[in-house]
């Protein structure tokens, strides 16, 4: 806090932004931290030209690029389909890396937590991501953590899959701003979910439409492991 104004010290927010992220991963975080006291949230691509969301047709603007961006105190990566293409993206990781150093937290939601470890970033950290992501960690070096939303782990802040972005952003907001700040956002926000159906993660959902999701979900996995082989073979090769 500023001794004469009690104004709290400027925080600078960068969201990075890539093609197909998943909207909600970023949006939840984003309407959080807005309403942080003197904080600046930038929305930062590798160009200015638009960002579409993945499936949605939700087109994000960039504030910040790569070669122009002020310095940062907190870099957020979101996730969704995208992340793919990001693992192997390396202007997007070469940032990340450059950047990570000067950041107070550095921290993703959803499988953003894959381009993280994808950078070297996420290495002898604990950390979560996405339920079908979730083994996908260990292969980079993290102690990936199942059963926990929001993961802290010393300056890396990582959030469970999609809708856990809230709370992950309001769990960062009491490290940032303390609990006060929080907990006035959150009853901002109205935020006192009572999910209509329950089951929203593999702990307590039917075993059979678990099993339907991975069955599913298995070209994309099999994408997955095989760009993790690749981007595991870089990471080691230096």
């Amino acid at each position: 806090m500023d001794a004469q104004d009690n104004v709290p010290a400027p925080l600078v927010a960068g969201f990075m932004l890539f093609p197909d992220q998943t909207h909600l991963d970023l949006a939840g975080p984003w309407e959080v931290l807005t309403r942080l006291p003197n904080c600046l949230c930038l929305l930062i691509a590798a160009s200015p030209m638009p960002v579409e969301s993945s499936g949605c047709g939700l087109t994000l603007f960039p504030t910040a690029t790569y070669d122009a961006c002020p310095p940062l105190d907190l870099l957020c990566v979101p996730g969704g389909p995208g992340h793919l293409a990001a693992m192997e993206d390396e202007a997007l990781l070469g940032f990340l890396r450059r950047r990570a150093p000067e950041c107070r937290y550095v921290t993703s939601v959803c499988t953003g937590a894959l381009v993280l470890a994808a950078a070297g970033l996420l290495t002898g950290y604990r950390a979560t991501t996405h339920w079908l992501s979730l083994e996908r960690l260990t292969r980079f070096g993290v102690d990936a953590v199942a059963d926990q939303r929001v993961v802290h782990d010393r300056d890396r802040v990582t959030g469970s899959g999609v809708t856990a972005g809230i709370d992950f952003a309001l769990s960062l907001t009491a490290l940032l701003r303390g609990e006060d700040v929080a907990r006035r956002i959150s009853l901002q926000l109205e935020y006192h979910p009572e999910p209509p159906f329950g089951g929203g993660h593999p702990s307590v959902a039917d075993p059979a439409l678990v099993a339907k999701i991975r069955d599913q979900s298995a070209p994309y996995l099999a994408s997955m492991s095989e760009i993790d082989a690749r981007v595991a073979d870089r990471l080691r090769q230096g």
